[in-house]
């Protein structure tokens, strides 16, 4: 029997959801489809197992944030394009107003770079990415071919730096995918229960979501026109951040090595800055890419900071919007096509190895001078990969640590 819809909702009602869970969701992507599943799926029956499943596929397949993305598709789902957003805003509103916080008091006090609690966020950040990629590397890469295509993107990805090379890595991991790597599992077949295409794209018609493929084509080609034209700041900003959130597959940390070529060799954000502010981005609930509020405050100070945060934080997030409502009326069968599927194993592959590049550079590089430094990356990978303590907590000891260290 097809599934039976719940009852539409209203924009408050998914925006107070949405809220308490931005407000409450640490752990990363992973464990915020956990959440999103406990709220949405057992405790209101907005919609069945079949239902949310065919949607976290489709998110995983587009580039972006993937745990952003669903929990705008729920609140799609359950209160039209309102709800859409109240989703993006209750989930995102409490990280960004935090880090941004922290930007404007990175600014307040000024050269952060010999700071002993900025050392212990970068040391910390070395074992948060060092857990991902295990995680990551566990579950994407757990054959041969998977780990050579995983090394090869990362031997690359050191060698040849910038954004485009990110770009190229991916594509090349599709095409290795289509032509050599093993056939994926079959696609889940419809159930009894089912999930017809109107379902899953929630009434989108098929030209609607051509017209807003097509904006998302657009401004990533004209955007950078219009950054040449005007060599506007803002604009720049702009571009890069709707760049970021438009090209990178894999969400959450993987943003980190895209976003690092945009903003530091421009001289919007110092390197050490910059590692401070993805340390304290694991300290707090909600999606990493509000990592982007505070990149965007710590480009210029006061009203012209607070600005380039919202800029910054809209401009990344804006691609998902484009790419989710655009994508969902053709999903049901782009999904089911085996060449589809075949490419998405090289690019997860890749992905893994453009993690394991950033791991080295920055973030290596960056926070570790010698034994003592190894010592307490060590103990944050232990905290966080064996005992399961939440980042946040880990954040917060990492930085008291120096600290104290420092102190005596």
């Amino acid at each position: 029997m097809p599934e039976r819809a719940a009852p539409r909702g209203t924009f408050f009602e998914v925006l107070a959801v949405f809220t308490r869970l931005g407000l409450t969701s640490f752990g990363g992507p992973v464990a915020h489809l956990g959440y999103f599943r406990t709220e949405c799926v057992e405790r209101r029956a907005w919609l069945d197992d079949d239902a949310y499943a065919d949607l976290v596929a489709l998110c995983q397949f587009l580039p972006g944030p993937a745990s952003s993305q669903v929990g705008i598709g729920l609140g799609y789902r359950r209160a039209g394009l309102p709800g859409a957003f109240a989703a993006w805003f209750g989930f995102t509103l409490p990280s960004a107003l935090a880090l941004a916080a922290f930007a404007f008091g990175v600014q307040a006090v000024g050269d952060v770079e010999g700071a002993a609690w900025l050392q212990g966020l970068k040391i910390v950040a070395v074992a948060v990415v060092a857990h991902a990629v295990w995680g990551m590397a566990t579950k994407l890469t757990p054959d041969a071919p998977r780990i050579t295509v995983a090394l090869l993107a990362a031997m690359v990805a050191l060698l040849w730096t910038g954004a485009l090379a990110q770009v190229a890595i991916i594509a090349a991991g599709a095409v290795v995918g289509l032509l050599w790597l093993p056939r994926p599992d079959a696609a889940p077949a419809t159930t009894g229960r089912g999930t017809a295409p109107a379902t899953t794209s929630g009434g989108v018609s098929r030209r609607a979501g051509a017209v807003l493929l097509a904006v998302f084509v657009a401004l990533l080609v004209a955007l950078p026109v219009v950054r040449e034209a005007t060599v506007s700041q803002a604009v720049g900003v702009a571009d890069a951040f709707y760049r970021t959130g438009a090209l990178v597959f894999g969400g959450g940390h993987v943003v980190l090595p895209l976003i690092q070529a945009e903003v530091v060799p421009a001289g919007w954000v110092d390197a050490s800055t910059f590692i401070a502010g993805y340390g304290a981005a694991q300290a707090v609930p909600g999606p990493l890419f509000t990592f982007s509020a505070f990149l965007g405050g710590t480009m210029a100070p006061g009203s012209a900071g607070v600005g380039y945060a919202v800029l910054a934080l809209v401009a990344v997030f804006v691609p998902s919007f484009l790419l989710l409502l655009g994508v969902l009326p053709y999903w049901e069968g782009l999904r089911r096509r085996g060449g589809v599927r075949r490419a998405l194993v090289g690019v997860n592959a890749a992905v893994v190895g453009l993690l394991l590049a950033a791991l080295y550079q920055p973030v290596w590089t960056s926070a570790i001078t010698g034994p003592h430094d190894v010592a307490l990356a060590l103990a944050a990978y232990l905290a966080l990969a064996v005992w399961k303590a939440p980042p946040w907590a880990v954040v917060a000891a990492g930085a008291a640590a120096t600290a104290i260290l420092a102190a005596l």
